[in-house]
Protein backbone atom coordinates (compact mmCIF):
# COMPACT_ATOMS: atom_id res chain seq x y z
CA UNK A 1 0.00 0.00 0.00
CA UNK A 2 1.64 3.19 -1.62
CA UNK A 3 0.19 6.08 -0.03
CA UNK A 4 -0.79 8.89 -2.47
CA UNK A 5 1.89 11.70 -2.49
CA UNK A 6 0.21 13.91 -0.45
CA UNK A 7 0.50 11.90 2.79
CA UNK A 8 4.26 11.89 2.50
CA UNK A 9 4.16 15.54 1.79
CA UNK A 10 2.20 16.11 5.12
CA UNK A 11 4.63 13.76 6.87
CA UNK A 12 7.92 15.78 5.23
CA UNK A 13 5.89 19.15 6.60
CA UNK A 14 5.16 18.36 9.27
CA UNK A 15 8.13 16.82 10.14
CA UNK A 16 10.21 19.71 9.14
CA UNK A 17 8.51 22.57 10.63
CA UNK A 18 8.44 21.03 14.00
CA UNK A 19 12.08 22.05 15.03
CA UNK A 20 10.44 25.80 14.94
CA UNK A 21 6.86 24.54 16.29
CA UNK A 22 7.71 21.52 18.45
CA UNK A 23 4.62 21.84 19.70
CA UNK A 24 3.50 19.80 16.09
CA UNK A 25 2.77 16.15 16.49
CA UNK A 26 4.73 14.81 13.54
CA UNK A 27 5.57 11.48 15.57
CA UNK A 28 2.39 11.38 16.33
CA UNK A 29 1.56 11.69 12.20
CA UNK A 30 4.54 8.99 11.42
CA UNK A 31 2.68 6.46 13.60
CA UNK A 32 -0.11 6.61 12.41
CA UNK A 33 0.59 6.53 8.64
CA UNK A 34 3.14 3.66 10.06
CA UNK A 35 0.11 2.11 11.79
CA UNK A 36 -2.53 2.17 8.53
CA UNK A 37 0.52 0.40 6.87
CA UNK A 38 1.00 -2.27 9.36
CA UNK A 39 -3.11 -3.01 9.21
CA UNK A 40 -2.59 -3.38 5.52
CA UNK A 41 0.06 -5.43 5.95
CA UNK A 42 -2.28 -9.00 6.56
CA UNK A 43 -4.00 -8.19 3.01
CA UNK A 44 -2.57 -10.20 0.33
CA UNK A 45 -2.73 -7.77 -2.29
CA UNK A 46 -0.53 -5.32 0.13
CA UNK A 47 3.04 -5.14 0.24
CA UNK A 48 4.04 -2.95 3.34
CA UNK A 49 8.19 -3.04 3.04
CA UNK A 50 7.97 -0.46 0.28
CA UNK A 51 5.65 1.73 2.84
CA UNK A 52 7.35 1.53 5.92
CA UNK A 53 11.04 2.39 3.89
CA UNK A 54 9.30 5.20 2.11
CA UNK A 55 7.66 6.84 5.11
CA UNK A 56 11.35 6.22 7.26
CA UNK A 57 13.17 7.90 4.42
CA UNK A 58 10.49 10.57 4.41
CA UNK A 59 10.13 11.31 8.36
CA UNK A 60 14.41 10.83 8.15
CA UNK A 61 15.30 13.55 5.60
CA UNK A 62 12.93 15.76 6.45
CA UNK A 63 14.21 15.77 10.30
CA UNK A 64 17.48 16.49 8.94
CA UNK A 65 16.33 19.10 6.92
CA UNK A 66 15.08 21.04 9.48
CA UNK A 67 17.67 20.47 11.46
CA UNK A 68 20.45 21.66 9.23
CA UNK A 69 18.06 24.79 8.28
CA UNK A 70 18.06 25.90 12.61
CA UNK A 71 21.31 25.50 12.94
CA UNK A 72 22.51 27.19 10.15
CA UNK A 73 20.40 29.91 11.12
CA UNK A 74 21.94 29.69 14.77
CA UNK A 75 25.22 29.56 13.02
CA UNK A 76 25.00 32.34 10.48
CA UNK A 77 22.15 34.11 12.62
CA UNK A 78 22.11 37.64 13.58
CA UNK A 79 23.02 39.17 16.78
CA UNK A 80 19.11 39.20 17.33
CA UNK A 81 19.11 35.52 17.58
CA UNK A 82 22.42 35.46 19.88
CA UNK A 83 20.49 37.28 21.93
CA UNK A 84 17.67 35.43 21.89
CA UNK A 85 19.86 32.30 23.01
CA UNK A 86 21.12 34.34 25.79
CA UNK A 87 17.49 34.85 26.76
CA UNK A 88 16.85 31.41 26.69
CA UNK A 89 18.03 29.01 30.07
CA UNK A 90 17.50 26.11 28.05
CA UNK A 91 19.33 27.23 24.80
CA UNK A 92 22.48 28.97 26.56
CA UNK A 93 23.06 25.77 28.99
CA UNK A 94 23.14 23.61 26.00
CA UNK A 95 25.58 25.88 24.43
CA UNK A 96 27.91 26.23 27.67
CA UNK A 97 27.26 22.22 27.67
CA UNK A 98 27.93 22.09 24.03
CA UNK A 99 30.95 24.67 24.33
CA UNK A 100 32.84 22.22 27.02
CA UNK A 101 31.91 18.23 24.82
CA UNK A 102 34.58 17.38 23.05
CA UNK A 103 33.46 17.35 19.04
CA UNK A 104 33.57 13.32 19.64
CA UNK A 105 31.40 13.17 22.19
CA UNK A 106 28.35 15.52 20.84
CA UNK A 107 26.94 12.84 19.01
CA UNK A 108 25.09 10.95 21.86
CA UNK A 109 23.52 14.15 23.02
CA UNK A 110 22.24 14.87 19.43
CA UNK A 111 20.75 11.47 19.12
CA UNK A 112 19.12 11.49 22.75
CA UNK A 113 17.66 15.28 21.77
CA UNK A 114 16.18 13.92 18.64
CA UNK A 115 13.29 12.05 21.45
CA UNK A 116 12.73 14.84 24.24
CA UNK A 117 10.52 17.24 23.93
CA UNK A 118 12.26 20.35 21.87
CA UNK A 119 14.79 18.76 22.30
CA UNK A 120 15.98 18.91 18.97
CA UNK A 121 15.26 22.63 18.62
CA UNK A 122 17.08 23.33 21.69
CA UNK A 123 20.48 21.45 19.75
CA UNK A 124 20.40 22.76 16.42
CA UNK A 125 20.25 26.14 17.85
CA UNK A 126 22.81 25.98 20.57
CA UNK A 127 25.14 23.68 17.99
CA UNK A 128 24.95 26.56 15.20
CA UNK A 129 25.19 28.87 18.00
CA UNK A 130 28.15 27.28 19.39
CA UNK A 131 29.57 27.69 16.23
CA UNK A 132 29.93 23.50 15.95
CA UNK A 133 31.34 22.88 12.69
CA UNK A 134 28.85 21.15 10.05
CA UNK A 135 31.21 18.13 9.61
CA UNK A 136 30.18 17.36 13.53
CA UNK A 137 26.84 18.10 13.54
CA UNK A 138 25.59 16.38 10.01
CA UNK A 139 26.18 12.99 10.43
CA UNK A 140 25.05 12.89 13.69
CA UNK A 141 21.87 14.65 12.99
CA UNK A 142 21.49 12.18 9.71
CA UNK A 143 21.98 9.63 12.59
CA UNK A 144 19.16 11.57 14.72
CA UNK A 145 16.82 11.50 12.69
CA UNK A 146 17.02 8.16 10.98
CA UNK A 147 16.65 6.61 14.96
CA UNK A 148 13.86 8.49 15.18
CA UNK A 149 12.15 7.77 12.22
CA UNK A 150 12.73 3.97 12.74
CA UNK A 151 11.32 3.85 15.85
CA UNK A 152 8.16 6.05 15.07
CA UNK A 153 7.31 3.82 12.21
CA UNK A 154 8.20 0.83 14.19
CA UNK A 155 5.77 0.90 16.48
CA UNK A 156 3.26 2.65 14.44
CA UNK A 157 3.35 -0.20 12.32
CA UNK A 158 3.78 -2.86 15.01
CA UNK A 159 0.29 -1.27 16.82
CA UNK A 160 -1.60 -1.37 13.47
CA UNK A 161 -0.21 -5.00 12.95
CA UNK A 162 -1.17 -6.07 15.96
CA UNK A 163 -4.44 -4.43 16.78
CA UNK A 164 -5.80 -4.78 13.05
CA UNK A 165 -7.07 -1.01 13.18
CA UNK A 166 -5.27 2.18 12.34
CA UNK A 167 -6.64 4.18 14.95
CA UNK A 168 -5.79 1.91 17.89
CA UNK A 169 -2.33 1.21 16.51
CA UNK A 170 -1.94 4.95 16.43
CA UNK A 171 -3.52 5.46 20.11
CA UNK A 172 -1.20 2.57 21.17
CA UNK A 173 1.66 4.15 19.34
CA UNK A 174 1.46 7.32 21.64
CA UNK A 175 2.35 6.39 25.38
CA UNK A 176 5.52 4.43 23.42
CA UNK A 177 6.46 7.89 21.67
CA UNK A 178 5.85 9.93 24.80
CA UNK A 179 7.64 7.42 27.02
CA UNK A 180 10.86 7.94 24.76
CA UNK A 181 10.44 11.43 24.86
CA UNK A 182 10.52 11.28 28.55
CA UNK A 183 13.48 9.06 28.99
CA UNK A 184 15.00 10.71 26.80
CA UNK A 185 14.46 14.16 28.49
CA UNK A 186 15.44 12.82 32.00
CA UNK A 187 18.92 11.14 30.22
CA UNK A 188 19.84 14.55 28.89
CA UNK A 189 19.19 16.39 31.97
CA UNK A 190 21.01 14.10 34.13
CA UNK A 191 23.86 14.06 31.47
CA UNK A 192 23.68 18.10 32.59
CA UNK A 193 23.48 17.93 35.99
CA UNK A 194 26.65 15.63 35.50
CA UNK A 195 28.46 18.21 33.48
CA UNK A 196 27.82 20.95 35.86
CA UNK A 197 29.37 19.04 38.84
Amino acid sequence: MLYAPWIYVLIALSVLLDVFLPLLPSGVLVAAAAAAAGTAAGLPSEAPLPTTCALVVCAASASLLGDLLVYALARHGSVRLGRAVARSRRLSSAQERLGHVPARGIGPLVVLARFAPAGRSVMGLAAGAARLRTREFLPWSALAGLVWAVYGVGVGYLGGQWTGAAWLGTALSVPALLGAGFLAARLVRRGRTRGAS
